[in-house]
């Protein structure tokens, strides 16, 4: 797939973005997150663009998977690369799927949220999670990342 060459020069404001489809919840300090995001990118040298964070629930992103991927199954995120070269994408993510790992997991909803939400900014940064290494390596980059979110820690 050939992805247009992007201007850094007229990057967005705001780089990242935060949207709710057909759920509602308390997101905290989106500038917090925003902040965590933007420091992934630097500690993997990856230049940042834009993501879009679309929150939503499990029937809306399982429709998302059938369409776009044919694949008929819930899952907890979805990515979608813009452009190749540095992190830019959309990430659709299941609340619904979120809260039934974090109680699957012991953890906090907030926790879970933000290791799906840096797992999609891994994977826009070139982290794969099909083979068992590949899954050991993200898991392992999530954890590392997730010790330096203040609002977690």
């Amino acid at each position: 797939m050939q992805f247009p060459d992007l201007p850094f020069e007229d990057a967005p404001d705001a780089p990242v973005s935060f949207h709710f489809e057909d759920v509602d919840f308390d997101l905290p300090d989106e500038q917090i997150l925003s902040n965590w995001l933007l420091s992934v990118a630097a500690a993997e040298e990856q230049d940042f663009y834009e993501v879009n964070f679309i929150f939503c629930s499990d029937e809306h992103l399982r429709t998302i998977n059938v369409d776009f991927l044919q694949h008929d199954y819930y899952t907890d995120i979805i990515t979608f690369p813009l452009s190749e070269g540095h992190i830019h994408g959309d990430l659709f993510i299941s609340a619904d799927r979120v809260r039934e790992n974090a109680q699957t997991e012991g953890s906090t909803f907030l926790h879970e949220l933000c290791r799906v939400m840096v797992h999609g900014v891994l994977h826009l940064a070139g982290y794969g999670d099909k083979t068992p290494e590949e899954a050991a390596t993200m898991r392992s980059k999530e954890n590392e990342y997730l010790l330096r979110l203040p609002l977690i820690n």
